[in-house]
């Protein structure tokens, strides 16, 4: 109890405050614009919160919830989405503003099913967070290795369509994190005899380019049209009516649970929620054939589900250290740099911290209800801001960010160096976030797959003799090889409906 007090009182400080409500106002500004995704949104912030350490990271979280909320702005006005997470809420936001003339009913409506499924996906974080934490006692170092190998396992899930190629992503992230000197035999590894890799891959420059300077490279080379495709409806309504809430309520719930517990599996993200949700939805109303015309609930079904990932994705990476999607990757590199360590301890060793996370969550929901529905206006006017100022602004914060990290022009040239290889990789069909997962994990695997082997005197029965590491290289193994089997599958099930 005295951990949560003394978190309530750091978030509730005026300082943390102001930061948590800027980081929702810069997501939500991100997410309304077209090509800006959460990812970016977080990654381009990233190096200004290190000075702010536990606010920094309350930033952080605000920026998240806001950009996934503000993705839904221009899905419903020009039929864009401003985040991939906000592409199911295209099939019945975007009929009502325009079909029915009723914009700003969607936009509140989109609001309130935000605002619930964040602040429900935080209250279960609370709840089940610490009861996973308390397996911790019976993690040693051969269960650290096997968790770290089950977090690798995960690249089948995250990779876009090819499965080779994401475990080719993952591999090349571990033989990033192999650069620079060992911490077990103090040698030398891959620094090609210069010592800016003397201390390793600075992860911060490296993600900013795969991730940002990649998109701005991508952006420059399309064939980037005005966002500007109709004229602006006025917005008559800001607040939901009583009829939407009503009518809304059951779908909200439902989706936001589906949100949260589609948030908790590693390797999925709010656009998987956001489609299930909105199916299930459409299942199970009394009025199927409404959904795709401008469906109340076809708008409260992918924005509850899809906030309230945010939560959810943040319950294996506290309890286990493994991301649950792209944000919460990077969000795991901002809470190491800021020394916190994610997994099973960190409930027993930095319970404040933990607390901290959780409450600076549900104040971050309870600001991006303020914000959205006292600034509806004011952000839908972002729709109509010209693509071709966004690149210049986010090659500067590319730029300026990384610099400002350490004051050294070696972090802009690796940056623009990720950029480059980010870009041709995507080009390829490679997806970024395994190369993330293997350089974070690869610290994690190597040295205790190393500590394991001393205690064993080499032999790896010890696995045999610790039933939670086993079971964790099991379910690794099965989800590695899950792609195989379910394309094996598919395939004899098609043979037997041609015969």
């Amino acid at each position: 109890m005295d951990a949560f007090l003394q978190a309530a009182a750091l978030v509730f400080s005026p300082a943390a405050l102001f930061y948590t409500f800027l980081g929702v106002l810069f997501g939500i500004l991100c997410g309304a614009m077209p090509g800006l995704s959460a990812v970016m949104a977080v990654s381009i912030m990233l190096p200004f919160t290190f000075s702010l350490k536990d606010t920094g990271i309350m930033m952080l979280l605000g920026i998240f919830c806001g950009a996934v909320y503000g993705g839904s702005i221009t899905a419903i006005l020009i039929n864009t989405p401003g985040t991939a997470n906000s592409a199911a809420t295209c099939l019945d936001g975007y009929p009502m503003a325009h079909k029915h003339g009723q914009s700003g009913r969607a936009l509140s409506i989109s609001t309130m099913a935000s605002t619930f499924g964040g602040l429900l996906s935080a209250l279960m974080l609370l709840w089940i967070a610490p009861a996973l934490s308390k397996i911790a006692l019976n993690f040693g170092v051969p269960e650290m290795f096997a968790l770290g190998v089950f977090g690798l396992s995960i690249v089948t899930a995250v990779s876009s369509h090819s499965v080779v190629k994401g475990l080719l992503g993952a591999v090349l992230g571990l033989l990033l994190g192999a650069v620079g000197m060992d911490t077990t035999s103090a040698t030398f590894r891959y620094t090609f005899g210069t010592t800016y890799l003397i201390s390793g891959i600075q992860f911060v420059p490296l993600l900013i380019g795969l991730f940002a300077f990649s998109q701005c490279l991508l952006s420059a080379e399309a064939d980037i049209k005005s966002m500007a495709k109709s004229k602006q409806d006025k917005l008559a309504q800001i607040l939901p009516t009583r009829e939407d809430i009503r009518r809304t309520g059951p779908t909200i719930l439902i989706s936001s649970i589906i949100g949260t517990v589609v948030g908790a599996i590693p390797g999925t993200g709010g656009d998987i929620a956001s489609w299930i949700s909105y199916n299930v939805a459409k299942r199970f109303s009394k009025r199927p054939g409404a959904f795709g015309d401008g469906a109340p609930e076809g708008i409260a079904a992918p924005e509850a589900a899809n906030n309230a990932v945010s939560g959810g994705a943040m319950i294996p990476l506290l309890t286990l250290g493994i991301p649950g999607d792209s944000v919460t990757a990077i969000m795991l590199g901002a809470l190491m740099m800021q020394g916190i360590a994610p997994g099973p301890l960190l409930f027993t060793t930095q319970t404040v911290k933990v607390y901290t996370i959780i409450i600076a969550l549900f104040v971050s929901n309870v600001f991006m209800c303020l914000l959205g529905y006292g600034a509806i206006r004011i952000f839908s006017k972002i729709s109509l801001v010209p693509a071709k100022w966004l690149n210049p602004l986010v090659f500067v914060f590319c730029t300026v960010g990384t610099f400002a990290i350490n004051n050294n022009m070696g972090d802009v040239v690796l940056m623009i160096g990720a950029g480059i290889v980010g870009y041709v990789l995507i080009k390829l069909d490679f997806c970024m976030p395994p190369i993330i997962l293997g350089l974070i994990l690869s610290d994690t695997v190597e040295s205790n797959l190393r500590r394991t082997l001393v205690l064993s005197d080499g032999s790896l029965r010890i696995f045999l003799t610790h039933p939670i590491a086993l079971a964790l290289l099991a379910v690794a193994a099965v989800s590695l090889l899950s792609p195989i089997i379910l394309k094996f599958w598919k395939g004899r099930s098609a043979k037997s409906a041609e015969k």
